[in-house]
């Protein structure tokens, strides 16, 4: 954690979870990594880009344990691994929620998250169904899976059309995500991005979980608003490079084009690029 008035405000006040459930969590928080003892499973759940920040400093309270990477995209769990000889968990997850302060999260989607080994590391299974029970033992839901690439890209493409499109139109997953009636309609565009990542993972072999088309229906009803569309707003960093920017350059490597994910990637790359002009 990075700031310590942060985790002071969860000790003291607790961790409240409005909305599809209610109730305040007390919770041991510190913003100091000297602190956390060794541990049987950590679930990083930081941006895509502050993997390593968030790993190195606390990687070795797991040697004896496994990490879960819950986190957006591709890449992180090579990073995960990179920094701990514990064991590595690949998994995603579609839950969502939105800051509402330092202390208050609103509860949106209750759906499930899926982990599975990651492959490198040699994660047994067996361990991989025991971190998924204590999950589902807390309140939440999650599915043990023996092998989570499918439900990754399943996510992967999902989230990197939804993020991308949001971040450039500053528009949340709203209805107009999935409406296809008129030609201008913007559904068109995010079900050509869909279809295009679909192709993507077919190249690589990998026969997707859920239908990202059928997720993105879903969440167009919630007015959530996405990650990336935050960052946008703040003018932080994106995950860009982690989404639409990971399935691209995945094409790359298969010999295919993804021209719209490569077109997104650039403009949002373009857009972070503008702040730093617009501070000059």
């Amino acid at each position: 954690m990075r700031r310590p008035e942060h985790a002071q405000a969860l000790n003291s006040q607790g961790l409240r979870v409005s909305g599809t459930h209610s109730f305040t969590s007390r919770v041991h928080a510190t913003a100091d990594a000297t602190e956390v003892p060794e541990c049987d499973l950590g679930i990083v759940c930081s941006k895509a880009n502050d993997t390593e920040q968030s790993v190195r400093p606390v990687a070795h309270c797991f040697v004896r344990g496994a990490i879960l990477s819950a986190q957006n995209g591709l890449g992180c769990e090579e990073i995960i691994a990179q920094h701990t000889k514990g064991f590595v968990m690949r998994g995603t997850t579609f839950m969502s929620g939105t800051r509402q302060s330092d202390t208050h999260v609103k509860y949106e989607l209750d759906t499930p998250t899926w982990l599975g080994p990651f492959e490198p590391s040699g994660t047994p299974f067996e361990l991989v169904d025991e971190a998924a029970a204590l999950i589902t033992a807390s309140g939440l839901k999650a599915i043990a899976l023996r092998d989570a690439r499918a439900a990754q890209w399943s996510k992967l493409i999902f989230n990197a059309s939804v993020n991308s499109v949001s971040a450039l139109t500053e528009l949340p997953h709203c209805p107009a995500f999935a409406a296809e009636e008129e030609m201008g309609d913007l559904g068109h565009l995010l079900h050509d991005l869909i279809e295009e990542g679909k192709r993507v993972a077919a190249a690589l072999g990998i026969d997707l979980q859920d239908d990202p088309w059928e997720m993105n229906k879903v969440g167009a009803l919630t007015n959530h608003a996405p990650s990336m569309l935050y960052d946008i707003k703040h003018h932080l960093p994106t995950e860009a490079n982690f989404l639409v920017g990971a399935i691209a350059r995945a094409a790359e490597r298969a010999g295919l084009q993804a021209p719209l994910h490569a077109a997104l990637y650039r403009l949002i790359r373009a857009k972070e690029s503008s702040w730093k002009e617009g501070s000059k």
